[in-house]
């Protein structure tokens, strides 16, 4: 007897539609998958074998021939576990009744259980656009899956379970859990004492998504601020939500019941990290850090301590907002849109730029450290900011400092000024402007123009740190709630553009 169920697989971070053909043919006892299975899927042989009999079920001694199709292209993961264990019930007589046009989804244990899997609100997504409007899916990914309206989930914790559903026996889950809890759980602007300058730079990169550098001697704070990023950002709309929680759902990195991410990323790779692992790879293109950080933050601590390769990598993913990897297996491209935050010691000893410290490295060896990040990665970062040593007055401070809810306050007015500013444009913060944008929304006055060409001459910046410094200007004209951008914000811009000359000097 023939049985055919539909199931899901994940191609990047989107799902695909495949069939799950069961036949059982002439021949000698066997089990054979084919439609180009990858190892995990040719494993589940002996796991779906067990986990049947351990659900009170039969595996009869037959010739089993399981397809999925299409065949043109390459299946993997553990998800087609429970659609072929199912089906293969079916075939053999032992459940009657039951639907087949659920798709399901699931891996299975060895006694039955039916284990959660990666990508399911990728799935859901696929099969809405396909037009189904039921799914089984396990039970720790019900809130993931529930995230799309529209589609009726049935969780599943066994086989039993699933089998139930398809029969019209169990009663779909409506609930939806979304992770709304933003903001809490990171550091809080006021716990930093001092550090104004870098406070106020940090602000203007959350108001407009900028990348900023963060340099100054050990000690000093850097990490600390950086990790108070996330609680200055506003909270993801629905799309951005979406999208965040597909690619974390594929990458294994999205939590147990988790539903919607509303929470911005944070995502802090160690300096030993490979570029496989920053920017995604592997024999199958998988996604790396900085998709994991697609529309929050990527933080770079020790930015020179990282290998060349991996600080180059970067250039793209700066650039254009996505990152695409080529592999013999395939072709994949994955968003990387991140805000990235690095920090970093100026010099080996770190001390190059403290008052009260000297240096005690050689000018070759200077040179030698910043040549790492200088030239198109430095072109790449809008604001660079030198935070010093704190003062021992103000780390005995007994006055309060501005705490992360009011600065985050500031930022989503400045973003909402952004949004009116890019409706019906795909750009949605001064940060990720077009050099025709930048043109048209940061127009200067004959001062200003003065003022940039000065620095130009003096600051040997190239095009890209130029407009780069328009679009800073731009945001904090947003913040002050100013419609042109005047000399104050082009000045204050040019404040945080300081590294190079600081190096030359």
């Amino acid at each position: 007897m023939l049985s055919q169920a539909k199931s899901l697989v994940i191609h990047g971070i989107d799902a695909h539609l495949i069939d799950v053909e069961v036949d059982i043919v002439k021949g000698l006892p066997n089990f054979t998958i084919v439609g180009l299975p990858d190892s995990i899927i040719r494993e589940s042989k002996d796991r779906i074998r067990s986990a049947i009999e351990n659900s009170g079920f039969e595996f009869p001694p037959k010739n089993f021939i399981v397809n999925l199709a299409p065949a043109g292209y390459r299946k993997e993961g553990s998800n087609l576990d429970l659609p072929i264990a199912v089906s293969i019930l079916i075939a053999t007589g032992q459940v009657d009744g039951a639907r087949l046009d659920i798709p399901m989804v699931g891996e299975l244990s060895l006694d039955g259980r039916v284990r959660p899997v990666k990508g399911v609100i990728s799935m859901a997504i696929a099969l809405y656009q396909a037009g189904f409007r039921e799914c089984i899916v396990p039970y720790e990914n019900r809130n993931e899956a529930t995230a799309i309206e529209g589609i009726t989930v049935f969780p599943v914790k066994n086989i039993v379970d699933a089998i139930e559903a398809c029969r019209g026996m169990m009663e779909a889950c409506t609930t939806h859990i979304s992770d709304n809890s933003a903001h809490n759980g990171y550091l809080d602007m006021a716990s930093v004492m001092g550090q104004e300058t870098a406070k106020r730079a940090l602000e203007i990169a959350a108001a407009g998504r900028h990348n900023i550098l963060l340099y100054g001697p050990p000690g000093s704070g850097k990490t600390m601020l950086a990790k108070c990023v996330p609680g200055i950002l506003p909270p993801l709309s629905k799309e951005q939500a979406i999208t965040t929680t597909m690619i974390h759902s594929v990458g294994g990195t999205l939590p147990a019941g988790q539903g919607l991410m509303y929470t911005p990323p944070f995502r802090s790779p160690h300096h030993t990290s490979s570029d496989a692992a920053l920017v995604g790879g592997g024999k199958i293109p998988n996604v790396g850090e900085v998709s994991l950080a697609h529309n929050g933050v990527l933080f770079l601590d020790e930015f020179v301590e990282f290998r060349n390769d991996v600080i180059q990598a970067l250039r793209q993913p700066l650039e254009d907002c996505q990152i695409t990897i080529s592999r013999a297996m395939g072709t994949m491209t994955f968003p990387a849109d991140f805000m990235l935050v690095a920090s970093s010691n100026p010099c080996q000893c770190g001390y190059l730029f403290d008052p009260e410290i000297p240096c005690k490295c050689s000018p070759s060896k200077i040179r030698s450290y910043f040549s790492k990040i200088s030239g198109p990665i430095l072109d790449r970062i809008d604001i660079e900011v030198l935070v010093g040593r704190v003062p021992y007055k103000d780390l005995l401070g007994k006055g309060q400092a501005e705490n992360s809810a009011a600065i985050r306050e500031r930022v989503i007015h400045a973003r909402a000024i952004q949004e009116q500013r890019f409706k019906g444009r795909t750009t949605t913060c001064n940060g990720r402007m077009t050099s025709d944008e930048v043109k048209e929304f940061c127009a200067i006055n004959a001062e200003c123009e003065s003022i940039l060409e000065l620095a130009i001459k003096r600051m040997n910046l190239s095009a890209r740190s130029f407009f780069r410094i328009l679009k800073v200007s731009r945001t904090i004209a947003d913040l002050d709630s100013a419609e042109n951008i005047e000399k104050r914000h082009i000045l204050e811009a040019l404040s945080y553009k300081n590294l190079q000359r600081y190096y030359d000097v």
